[in-house]
């Protein structure tokens, strides 16, 4: 049984080994391990901070990626609009033109065909004096055959000239 019961110089000195390990644990391993303890719990508190902010920039970036969003699409239909606004001033200006050079063209086509027509109304004319002259001295070929009547003529002709 003294197997089971101790001595009592052996608990004296286990408790001064005890008591001495404890001081040296306390001033040697203590202090490094709740250092490094708050150490670590304030760089998690860190990392929980950055997380949060970065959280908080995410959404504004994202808020900020919508806005733009928003005004580039604002931007594209204003840019479409005058695009299609440009377009149909050109169409109008270009149906415009083609309308005044239609009536130009057309305007130019009635003067030609007034043009033809008088020369050919001038031709026409002159073809038919030519023809009456002619037709008109076989007449009088015809008619003066005989002296009498040249001379009746001329007389006619002459009274008639110095009437005018």
């Amino acid at each position: 049984m003294e197997l089971l019961t101790p001595a009592i110089g052996l608990l004296f000195w286990m408790l001064v080994v005890f008591v001495i390990l404890v001081v040296i644990l306390r001033v040697a391993a203590w202090k490094p391990i709740m250092n490094g303890l708050k150490e670590r719990e304030h760089q998690i508190q860190s990392a929980l901070d950055l997380a949060e902010k970065t959280r908080a920039d995410m959404t504004k970036l994202q808020s900020d990626n919508e806005k733009l969003l928003a005004e580039a699409r604002a931007e594209r239909d204003s840019i479409l609009k005058s695009a299609k606004e440009a377009a149909d001033r050109i169409i109008a200006e270009s149906k415009e033109k083609a309308t005044v050079e239609g009536k130009r063209i057309i305007e130019d086509a009635r003067e030609a065909i007034d043009n033809e027509r008088a020369a050919l109304l001038a031709q026409i004319k002159k073809e038919i004096v030519t023809v009456s002259l002619d037709i008109a001295e076989k007449v009088l070929r015809k008619e003066l055959s005989d002296k009498s009547a040249q001379e009746k003529l001329v007389a006619d002709l002459a009274q008639e000239a110095r009437l005018n």
